[in-house]
């Protein structure tokens, strides 16, 4: 292959395959699969779609835990002119419907004992045509699919690439990632091959990613993070480690083995990690947060474990991969900032009118540039709610016609130097007293009493407040009988009277996780509503 910029998501390992062939692209378990081998398979899997059929722009599901064939079939989804959409492997059998039914996919990769939990819902999904094993042969027994759609197991690798698909930019759809809100069924962010490469060459620009990198993927593909650590290393030829992971200590564990550089994780799997003793002769060259605020004793307490892997601070949304990024050698500077923008992207913190703020003054965060997605899946009203064009008083920012932006609905506030901090989210905001109080302001607080490991603010119906501030808490080890007391006595001394907590719930175990691995806010705010309708029943 001749060299050129990839602009097509199946470029990236295509390209290392033409450069490196024997170099290392997926490790998992005992299987290592080098760039050739990758592409041999995608090669396969697009081949086999043309021959069935699969119009362009289809939509392909895949719902498999972290493993080669996962990998190979988004790829050769854009290598065959669809859609690739990889649906979280914690989701129970409802929701990959409503994902199967919501996107109209016409294929699902699922594996030979993940299909009988599925196979119910299947008849309600009426445009599916095809399911695909992961395996290379029809199980024993295989249960009975809607007559609407065929049974196929994986092809064998092919050497010969197919005929590519004619017509494709990279404006095209590529995928659909499906994300939750506080409220409501999960959505389909719509992403375009020039979202995922740019995103991909922006993160290789600040994380200064190279050949010799090993990337681990810890976070589902789903996740917006999670696939960036497969388009980040395919980029520059580096390798990856798929893991499934059952506890915190594997990760620690699969660092060791596999002389892993680069780790990217959400704040309270960092939490976890952060109590783990880790090997002194690691290979992190860099650890990276994103998905939430990392509190700062964390961040100094992996530092202090992880030396000297550089700590990495992010922030992002699906709608548009990521915003800010906080260079390692501000943190001790700004220790609770988000950072300034990546590379090819801009921040502005706008206000309600579309004026831009002052230094300091919060307002909403509002991202333009290319990793900007295309929109909510068949959802116009909500698209138009969150991507809209810029203010006419910007638009000379993108030249003569408007522009596209993606608004948060998160408020922060940006300082002259162009660093954010962040203040709330609009749904999540806590409204109190007259006041509007940011859960992560109190949850920062509670950190720096050293009483909690985990904890999760937020607001309660209260008719005469409006509001009451609840807390969930996971007590620190070294947490007593009265830590519900020491933890209002803290409050009260650091924090003002309209952001008392009036109510504590402690947790023996870990707080309760979204399928990202995220805090799930809605569920434990849900748990305190139902126990106060019980005692008022």
């Amino acid at each position: 292959m001749s060299a050129f910029a990839p602009y097509l998501l199946h470029h990236l390992p295509q390209q290392t395959a033409a450069r490196t062939p024997q170099a290392t692209a997926l490790i998992c378990g005992k299987t290592t699969l080098r760039y050739a081998e990758l592409c041999a398979q995608c090669n396969a899997l697009a081949a086999h779609w043309r021959r069935t059929g699969l119009k362009r722009g289809a939509r392909i599901a895949i719902w498999l835990e972290k493993c080669p064939q996962a990998v190979a079939a988004c790829f050769a989804a854009s290598q065959a002119g669809a859609v690739f959409i990889p649906v979280n492997p914690l989701l129970k059998p409802a929701q990959v419907r409503h994902i199967l039914q919501d996107s109209g996919a016409a294929v699902l990769v699922t594996s030979a004992a993940r299909l009988p939990l599925l196979a119910a819902e299947l008849s309600a999904c009426e445009a599916l045509q095809q399911v695909l094993l992961a395996e290379a042969a029809l199980p024993a027994s295989a249960p009975e699919l809607p007559a609407h759609c065929a049974l196929h197991t994986y092809p064998a690798p092919e050497e010969a690439t197919p005929a590519h698909v004619t017509g494709q930019t990279e404006n095209d759809l590529a995928a659909l990632l499906y994300t939750s809100g506080s409220t409501g069924r999960p959505k389909g962010v719509m992403l375009s091959h020039r979202n995922l490469i740019a995103g991909a060459a922006s993160v290789v620009q600040y994380l200064e990613n190279r050949a010799d990198d090993c990337l681990l993927a810890a976070l589902p593909l789903s996740f917006d993070a999670g696939f960036s650590q497969l388009t980040t290393a395919f980029l520059v030829g580096a390798r990856v480690v798929l893991l499934n992971y059952l506890l915190p200590r594997d990760i620690v564990l699969a660092c060791a083995r596999h002389g892993v550089t680069g780790l990217t994780a959400v704040a309270p799997l960092w939490m976890q990690l952060a109590g783990l003793d880790w090997p002194a002769s690691h290979s992190l060259r860099y650890f990276a947060n994103t998905g939430g605020h990392l509190p700062r004793p964390v961040v100094q307490q992996l530092r202090a474990r992880l030396a000297p892997a550089q700590p990495v601070l992010m922030y992002g949304l699906t709608e548009a991969f990521r915003a800010t990024w906080l260079p390692p050698e501000e943190i001790d500077r700004r220790p609770d900032s988000m950072g300034r923008a990546i590379p090819n992207a801009e921040i502005l913190v706008l206000r309600a009118d579309g004026t831009p703020c002052a230094p300091d003054e919060p307002g909403e965060l509002v991202q333009r540039g290319p990793l900007v997605a295309q929109g909510y899946w068949n959802d116009a009203a909500r698209s138009a709610e969150r991507f809209r064009p810029l203010p006419p008083a910007l638009c000379s920012i993108a030249g003569a016609g408007t522009e596209r932006a993606v608004y948060s609905g998160d408020t922060v506030r940006m300082d002259a130097e162009g660093y954010c901090w962040f203040i709330g989210r609009e749904d999540e905001m806590i409204k109190t007293s007259g006041y509007r109080v940011s859960p992560a302001e109190i949850e920062e607080a509670l950190y720096a009493s050293a009483l909690v490991r985990e904890c999760a603010a937020f607001g309660l119906p209260d008719a005469a407040l409006g509001q009451r501030i609840a807390l969930a808490v996971q007590p620190a080890e070294h947490g007593t009988e009265d830590v519900r007391a020491q933890l209002l006595a803290h409050c009260r001394a650091t924090l003002p009277a309209w952001m008392q907590p009036s109510r504590i719930a402690l947790y023996a175990a870990p707080l309760p996780r979204n399928p990202n691995g995220k805090l799930d806010r809605p569920a434990l705010r849900a748990a305190l509503l139902a126990e106060d309708e019980a005692q008022n029943a």
